[in-house]
């Protein structure tokens, strides 16, 4: 193995980084001669790298990893650190650096602290072929592959998130059931101004109804209905006393109801009155109402 060829090549982002909230600055790919070593020394980016095969050692300021194929392991900027690779079986790479005001949070994400800058992936990861896609797009010298290395990056970094998470993941029903009640949550929240319902909410969570509906019910005390009702009633609160200028039925259809009669009759159900009257009680001296929702008028 003394012989190996060491090879070495590298694509730098061919737009200038000028202060862009986040920014991949170059990667390549390496196949690394034994005993190769890199530092002790510090970067100011963060510089992530995949192991293809063969085996090295990368050292911290807190301890030292032995790693393999589908090891990574990112360097934090303003970290001292070493990487070396293995006498016997010299390991080859790929990498990228990344910067920008929005990395640290990027990272906070993925789990890859400097305390723990570690990650083992799978048959599947996508990291190879995105860090592979970076150098790539760089080396075809175009301004649009700037925006090609963040979506790239970004598909590292979810399944480096993902991982994590899987790995940091308490065992058992009631741990599970606690995370798909938040991503239930987060569906609402990010869904309830559309007239999406709770089947459809299912089938992308990938769900039976049933078991959704009661792990949601012992984790709220709600039924997942009463509570995406509840939320699109809040959210037409909020636009009745902000946007005057709107009508009743522009509200409810704003808000995922289709419906203006339904929806005056749920708001009334949770907040003890119309919707106008809610609206002619907080409108400020000056504002003018919107007008009155036909369904309204024939009550």
């Amino acid at each position: 193995m003394s012989a190996m060829e060491h090879t070495y090549s590298v694509g730098s982002n061919p737009v200038y980084y000028d202060k862009q909230r986040l920014h991949v600055l170059f990667a390549g790919e390496s196949q690394t001669k034994p005993l190769h070593q890199a530092g002790p020394k510090i970067y100011d980016y963060y510089l992530l790298h995949n192991i293809e095969s063969g085996a090295g050692t990368f050292t911290t300021e807190w301890r030292k990893y032995r790693l393999g194929p589908g090891d990574c392991f990112l360097i934090h900027p303003g970290q001292l650190v070493s990487y070396l690779s293995d006498a016997e079986q010299p390991w080859r790479y790929r990498w990228a650096a990344f910067t920008g005001p929005d990395a640290d949070e990027l990272v906070r994400q993925s789990g890859l602290t400097a305390e723990n800058p570690v990650l083992s992936t799978g048959e599947n990861s996508v990291i190879p072929g995105a860090l592979a896609g970076m150098k790539e797009a760089f080396y075809a010298n175009k301004d649009s592959a700037h925006l090609t290395s963040l979506g790239y990056l970004y598909h590292i970094i979810g399944e480096a998130a993902e991982l994590h998470d899987a790995a940091s993941r308490l065992s058992g029903a009631e741990s599970q059931g606690k995370r798909t009640v938040k991503q239930m949550i987060h569906y609402m929240a990010a869904q309830y101004a559309h007239p999406v319902s709770i089947e459809q909410m299912c089938d992308s969570l990938g769900y039976n109804r049933a078991y959704l509906s009661r792990i949601f019910k012992q984790e709220t005390g709600l039924s997942p209905v009463t509570y995406l009702l509840r939320l699109r009633i809040e959210k037409s609160r909020q636009l009745l006393r902000e946007r005057p200028e709107l009508s009743v039925e522009q509200v409810a259809a704003s808000v995922g109801l289709t419906d203006p009669l339904y929806f005056s009759r749920q708001f009334k159900r949770f907040c003890a009155e119309s919707p106008t009257a809610y609206r002619q009680s907080t409108t400020r001296p000056g504002e003018r109402p919107g007008k009155e929702s036909s369904a309204e008028s024939r009550k």
